[in-house]
């Protein structure tokens, strides 16, 4: 079980192109993260023969650096290039 204080869930500044994904911030990296999976889910981002590759819109382009498509593994290092204390 992860403690109440861990760095994990500690509340973080959200970029305004993230904001516009997720909503206003602060908020913890989790919450960012299961949000971010909302609108990937809700707009039917995920690639329908390999559901672990994000095809990015316009909006996920501007967090994943213009890349057409993003292996889920691969979003931690781009999410946090969005966050900060």
């Amino acid at each position: 079980m992860a403690k109440e204080n861990s760095a994990f869930m500690q509340p973080m500044k959200v970029s305004a192109e993230l904001e516009a994904i997720v909503g206003k911030g602060p908020m913890a990296r989790s919450e960012v993260v299961s949000k971010l999976w909302v609108y990937i889910k809700g707009k039917n981002l995920q690639d329908a023969k390999d559901k672990r590759i994000i095809n990015t819109d316009e909006a996920l382009k501007k967090i994943f650096d213009n890349q057409p498509t993003v292996h889920m593994m691969k979003m931690a290092g781009f999410l946090s290039k969005h966050l900060s204390k």
